[in-house]
């Protein structure tokens, strides 16, 4: 998990402009150190993104409350706009496209709804197998076997994800509809750009004293949370299996979405 110095000092080379590699050194140094995990209890992710339909039947069911806006990218700025939401996150959206605008705090109360559903109750906080996945599930779903930057190649390519400079229709303008992408070798769609994914755990500058079992990292600045991927305004340097970085909890934003996780079976 993680990136060696070698790694990183490769794809700080590659970012252009040169403008840009402090910047993408400091995103990589989180990276570090490189470390052994062992995932010990199987688990599944979903194939895709947690749909705009999806989270309206959450919300229809539940007359859960998602006021106070969201910020939206426009024009290389972010700013608050109160009307804003996943129901008007900046651009047209139909129902099989990611949802996004959606806070950390919001994905696990979809999280909390989904178990509620094999319950017959809202359950509490990990009663159910629904949940966010940690850094570490989502980093080896996302690498599929695979040792390169992307689980396709080193190289962005073209066409193969939604990003600022990937190659797709939607690239600096909208997330792209679930399932556009070809899939990893573990059968997930847009694993990397379109919307970021929420991740159970807090933040952390590195990844001295992280879990070694898979598990979430429960300790550090939880006021902050994980996400990963990168998202269809991301420069394409940002779209690695490995680069991790953080938002508030309960920050909305319109490239911020989520996947959902699920326990399986010893």
């Amino acid at each position: 998990m993680g990136s060696s110095d070698e790694e990183t000092a490769r794809d700080v080379e590659a970012v252009l402009p040169s403008i840009e590699r402090m910047f993408a050194k400091g995103y990589m140094l989180h990276e570090h150190p490189r470390h052994q995990v062992n995932i010990g209890q199987p688990f599944a992710l979903g194939t895709y993104h947690v749909t705009r339909g999806e989270f309206a039947a959450f919300v229809r069911e539940t007359g859960y409350s998602t006021e106070g806006g969201c910020t939206l990218f426009i024009d290389d700025n972010f700013p608050l706009r109160p009307e804003a939401g996943w129901q008007n996150p900046g651009f047209k959206q139909a129902d099989h496209d990611p949802v996004v605008c959606v806070s950390w705090r919001d994905a696990k109360a979809y999280i909390a709804w989904l178990n509620g559903k094999l319950h017959g109750r809202i359950p509490a906080d990990g009663d159910g197998p629904y949940r966010l996945p940690s850094e570490a599930e989502w980093e080896y779903a996302a690498r599929a076997g695979t040792e390169t930057v992307r689980w396709w190649g080193d190289s962005i390519g073209s066409g193969n994800a939604d990003c600022y400079g990937c190659g797709s229709r939607w690239d600096n303008q909208r997330p792209a509809p679930a399932g556009s992408f070809p899939a990893n070798a573990y059968g997930l769609s847009d694993v990397l750009g379109s919307a970021w994914q929420w991740t159970e755990d807090c933040w952390n500058e590195s990844y001295a004293g992280a879990p070694h079992d898979g598990g979430a990292w429960i300790t550090g600045k939880c006021e902050l949370r994980v996400f990963r991927g990168g998202n269809w305004h991301s420069r394409p340097w940002l779209l690695r299996s490995a680069l991790r970085t953080r938002g508030n909890f309960a920050d909305r934003v319109n490239s911020n979405g989520f996947r959902v996780a699920k326990t399986l079976p010893r």
